[in-house]
């Protein structure tokens, strides 16, 4: 029997940085989760112990919070690859840097109905993500990069036009077959570019409009439909993208009997359950869209 050392990587893992800008009237907050990952000639710190290829992951960290200092961080993923290029750049034994970011959003306090220049309100939308990859090992030509983007926890609802039923059924099912409910989820979705440079900002705006949107006007059968029609619509509106991810958990909400209180209930009053759930998830791609050549 042959004993090897398979894949393996290390890294920071999520360094919560605060970014303010301070303008002269008003100032500006990126508020930032950074994880980085770093892959490559590693074999000697798992078999001997030898660190001299590794770079401490609290560099990683240091370097996480320079380059916000040095360079500002602007769309995320931009940051991502900035900082991933650098250390597949800097450390000779790093072939691959993968930046994980997630964004949290912020808006400003209104005072006497006027937005304040330096007081801030954590938002209730979802968090935006970015996961930036970067690989110039030897069997790539030259430097290779994918940048896959996404968004968090985005609740939406739809009060009707939704139905589940035709489904199997044994000894166990007691789930009633419905034609009209309400389905509601937390969209968590990722999409990945064809390229490694897009206008990273209109695209996410772009990209979550059709996310919603198709959301909103497709009479759903099931939220594996729906989850397909989502995607599809990404997809045919933003050339940029090549595939989108999504993972739909289906926030259940059943109607309350109210019989015994001498009451009819006409999908008017709902229990919101919030566990356990469905989860629906899935990829829709384009035909002709490059492969990413490594694992997203």
């Amino acid at each position: 029997m042959t004993i090897q050392l398979g894949a393996n990587q290390y890294g920071k893992a999520e360094t919560r940085l605060v970014h303010v800008t301070r303008g002269a009237e008003a100032h500006e907050i990126v508020d930032l989760n950074v994880s980085t990952a770093l892959s490559g000639d590693l074999a000697d710190t798992h078999l001997t112990g030898d660190n001299a290829k590794v770079l401490p992951t609290d560099t990683q960290k240091n370097t996480v919070f320079a380059f916000a200092k040095e360079h500002g961080v602007g769309e995320i993923e931009d940051f991502g690859l900035k900082l991933a290029r650098h250390f597949v750049g800097t450390q000779e034994p790093i072939h691959r840097a993968r930046v994980t970011i997630e964004q949290y959003g912020w808006e400003r306090i209104d005072v006497d109905s006027s937005p304040a220049p330096h007081s801030f309100q954590r938002t209730g939308r979802e968090t935006r993500t970015a996961m930036v990859t970067v690989d110039n090992s030897a069997t790539t030509d030259g430097e290779r990069a994918w940048v896959v983007s996404g968004l968090k926890d985005l609740v939406v609802l739809n009060t009707t036009d939704s139905e589940f039923w035709g489904y199997p059924k044994d000894r166990y099912t007691t789930l009633p077959e419905t034609h009209d409910r309400v389905l509601a989820t937390a969209v968590n979705a990722q999409w990945r570019h064809v390229d490694a440079d897009s206008d990273w900002g209109k695209s996410y705006d772009a990209v979550r409009k059709h996310l919603t949107e198709a959301f909103a006007t497709t009479y759903s059968l099931s939220l594996q439909q729906t989850l397909y029609a989502m995607g599809e619509r990404v997809l045919q509106h933003c050339p940029e993208i090549a595939e989108v991810r999504l993972s739909l958990p289906n926030k259940h909400h059943f109607v309350v009997d109210m019989e015994p209180f001498g009451l009819r209930n006409d999908n008017e009053v709902f229990f919101a359950a919030d566990r356990p759930y469905g989860l629906i998830e899935g990829t829709v791609v384009q035909d002709t869209a490059p492969e990413p050549g490594l694992a997203w």
